[in-house]
C-alpha cells in the first residue's frame, strides 16, 4: 500500500510539472521564441551582414502573425534582430534581464499583462531552451542551442491547459541545418 502511495504521488508530481501553465497564459497566448541572429565577434557585438538579412527574414516571416510585444534582452544583438519588425509593424520592445531560468522573461510578462497576446522573444544560444521550458513546455531539452545555427523559430501555443512547442525553420538555413539540404 505504501508503494501505490508513493506511486500515485510521483504521478501527480511529475502530471502537474508536464502540464502546469504561467499564470494568465491560455488558448489566445502564442508566443514565438528565437536566438538572435549571427553576431559580429566582441564584447556586445552587432549583427554581420548575414544577421541583418536574418533578422529580415524574421520580419518577413511574422509579419502577419499579428505580434504585440517584442522581448529582448539588452544586448545590441538581440535587439537587432527585432529591430526590423519592431520597426515596420510599430510594436513595442521590453527589455528582460538574460538568465538561464527564464525567470526575468516571465516577470516581465506577467507585469506587462501580456500573457494572452501574441509576443516575439529574441534571446541566446544558452536561454532559448529554457525559455520554451520556463513557458511551460516542461520536457523541451535544456541543452543549449549548437553556435552555429541561427534558424530556429519556435511557436509556444496553448492547448487544454497545457504548452505546446512547434519548431520550424526560416531564413536560409545555417549551422547543422545548412548541411541537410
Amino acid at each position: 500500500m505504501r508503494k501505490l502511495t508513493i506511486c500515485l504521488l510521483l504521478l501527480t508530481i511529475h502530471f502537474y510539472a508536464v502540464a502546469q501553465m504561467p499564470q494568465g497564459f491560455n488558448k489566445h497566448t502564442k508566443i514565438y521564441v528565437v536566438r538572435h541572429a549571427e553576431k559580429d565577434t566582441g564584447n556586445n557585438p552587432n549583427l554581420t551582414v548575414a544577421g541583418k538579412k536574418r533578422a529580415g527574414d524574421l520580419m518577413r516571416t511574422l509579419q502577419n502573425k499579428k505580434i504585440q510585444r517584442i522581448y529582448s534582452t539588452p544586448t545590441r544583438r538581440t535587439m537587432q534582430t527585432g529591430d526590423s519588425l519592431r520597426l515596420l509593424q510599430n510594436i513595442d520592445t521590453l527589455i528582460y534581464k538574460a538568465d538561464t531560468t527564464g525567470n526575468g522573461l516571465l516577470a516581465k510578462i506577467t507585469a506587462a499583462a501580456d500573457a494572452g497576446k501574441t509576443i516575439l522573444v529574441v534571446g541566446h544560444s544558452n536561454t532559448v531552451p529554457r525559455l520554451i521550458r520556463k513557458l511551460g513546455v516542461t520536457d523541451y531539452p535544456a541543452k543549449d542551442l549548437p553556435d552555429m545555427e541561427f534558424d530556429n523559430l519556435f511557436l509556444i501555443t496553448y492547448k487544454k491547459g497545457k504548452a505546446v512547442v512547434k519548431a520550424m525553420k526560416y531564413g536560409e538555413a545555417s549551422g547543422v541545418s545548412a548541411g541537410m539540404k
